[in-house]
């Protein structure tokens, strides 16, 4: 990963600055960024375990994640609200203590629906954590955006692919164990915020609740969102669904999730924005949008080395579709980004709310192949709303081009 960005937003007469070369305070905030996004697949190796454990159905178990991501939608329209409010700081220090007790509680579960319960309050906790980071970042660090950007996003990855790790190792022992980690981790980044992070600025408009949804008025701004809710209905058959149709040991599960995680990371940081300098964002959206497509059809009708495989390349398809759906979300309206970030998150998270419920009775309802098929549909369906609305999408596509090649280099993945 590139180790320099220059100094400010201006990358004309500033000396290149090391991104590592920064305050204490934004460590601490990376660091929890980390731990915060391992929360997303730390379930993932453990659902069969987890499964068994409780005496549930899949689709009972998956419910973990639909919990999950449904209060994280509606807490989208939430975290500005209270941001603008109370600050930066204690907005973090909110959601960090939120993860903590219902990571915790989530571990001592006696039933399916108690952890579903659980799972729905840490969602909240994430959301108001996860959506406040970033600008956090962006106020304390050290060499301009860029390098804020960039140390967000490889939080983002290395979050998205130490999660399946760190369920696989804990959860061979006790599907229990990977709860009551996270919950110690956050209790760490807990305390060096404390320690580590002062107030930041309070904005100088306060963010009502229909703001973001008002920002959704924009018509670009609504078809990134409309697109991005089919894409996340296909990247979130992947996550919850999968590791059922591979039913492997929790290790074999987590180092399938960690190789598919780093290829998000790799992708998301590094690729994109290369492709997005080529190619131009749209190009690079709609293509990868019907790889993955292809991918879920082949995952589904495959061998299972075949599906592990395609499990593990789709990570690549995730990684640059993020990267791509985020830059558009957060620069096709005239809308503030945080506004237009929560408008954004709002609807798609919904789609990765119900797809780890509908796969499992889709396939109940069907045969194991269905639900692949189903979610290669749902990506098509993203292509075709950036394809028919791509006038809409343009000028900011085009813009995207010189100047997220040549200052910026990286985006970030709103959540």
């Amino acid at each position: 990963m590139p180790s320099e960005a220059v100094t400010g937003d201006d990358p004309f007469n500033q000396e290149p600055v090391s991104i590592l070369r920064q305050p204490k305070a934004v460590w601490a905030t990376a660091g929890a960024s980390v731990v915060a996004f391992m929360g997303i697949g730390l379930v993932d190796p453990i659902l069969p375990s987890i499964a068994k454990g409780l005496d549930a159905t899949p689709s009972q178990v998956s419910l973990l994640f639909t919990s999950y991501f449904l209060i994280t939608a509606v807490a989208m329209l939430v975290t500005g609200f209270v941001s603008s409010r109370i600050g930066g700081r204690k907005t973090l220090l909110a959601g960090l203590a939120l993860v903590v007790v219902f990571a915790a509680l989530s571990g001592t579960s006696t039933s399916v629906g108690e952890l579903v319960g659980f799972r729905a309050g840490w969602g909240l906790g994430n959301a108001l954590f996860v959506s406040t980071a970033l600008a956090v970042i962006v106020g304390a660090a050290a060499g301009g955006s860029s390098a804020a950007i960039l140390l967000y996003e490889s939080a983002l990855g290395l979050g998205m692919a130490c999660g399946p790790l760190l369920g696989a190792l804990l959860g061979d022992a006790s599907w229990r164990y990977p709860f009551f980690g996270t919950a110690a981790l956050m209790a760490i980044g807990f305390v060096c915020i404390t320690a580590f992070l002062k107030e930041q600025p309070k904005p100088a408009r306060k963010t009502s609740l229909l703001d973001p949804v008002k920002a959704l008025g924009h018509g670009g701004l609504a078809s990134v969102a409309a697109s991005a809710f089919f894409y996340n209905y296909a990247f979130f058959t992947i996550l919850a669904f999968t590791p059922f149709v591979l039913n492997m040991t929790p290790y074999k599960s987590g180092a399938v999730f960690f190789a598919w995680g780093l290829l998000l990371a790799v992708f998301s940081v590094l690729v994109a924005p290369r492709l997005q300098q080529r190619f131009g964002s749209l190009k690079v959206l709609g293509a990868s949008l019907v790889l993955l497509a292809a991918d879920l059809v082949v995952l589904g009708y495959g061998s299972h080395t075949t599906a592990i495989v395609c499990t593990i390349v789709s990570g690549a398809l995730i990684g640059m579709n993020n990267t791509v759906y985020t830059e558009l979300a957060l620069g096709v309206s005239d809308a503030p980004r945080p506004v237009a970030s929560a408008g954004y998150n709002f609807v798609r998270w919904f789609a990765a709310a119900a797809a780890p419920y509908l796969a499992p009775k889709i396939e109940e309802w069907s045969n194991i192949h269905i639900p692949f098929v189903v979610a290669a549909v749902a990506a098509v369906f993203g292509a075709i709303v950036v394809w028919v609305r791509r006038s809409a999408l343009t000028h900011e596509a085009e813009e995207l081009e010189p100047k997220h090649a040549t200052e910026d280099g990286v985006t970030v993945f709103a959540g």
